[in-house]
């Protein structure tokens, strides 16, 4: 998968840089394939304090693509809301396939039996 980040008002750190790519890789454990990832990350002045840092992900796959956005009072805390967040749609998604096919399955195995009666 191909992570690209654009931060905004925030330097790119290293160890941000890692924290994010950890976090974005670890939802490919959800056997969807992801092509890329679009991250913005923010630091917003005009905010409150406990909603100054704002991240923006953008994952795309075939089909639909997600889209996630979070508020946090650290860099750190907003990056973890927004894969949390991610990670429940891709958990939505994938339960969605297993749940068609399934049906799918049952289908075919009821037109078997009913063609054998």
């Amino acid at each position: 998968m191909q992570i690209h980040i654009s931060p905004r008002h925030v330097k790119l750190s290293p160890a941000i840089h890692s924290y994010v790519a950890q976090k974005i890789d670890s939802l490919e454990h959800f056997g969807i394939d992801l092509i890329g990832a679009h991250i913005a990350l923010w630091h917003d002045d005009t905010k409150a304090e406990k909603h100054a840092f704002v991240v923006k992900v953008h994952l795309a796959m075939r089909g639909p693509d997600l889209h996630a956005e979070d508020h946090g009072h650290t860099l750190y805390r907003a990056i973890d809301e927004v894969t949390t967040r991610l990670a429940e749609q891709l958990r939505h998604r994938k339960s969605k396939l297993v749940r068609g096919r399934r049906e799918a399955s049952r289908k075919a195995k009821t037109q078997r039996q009913v063609a054998v009666a």
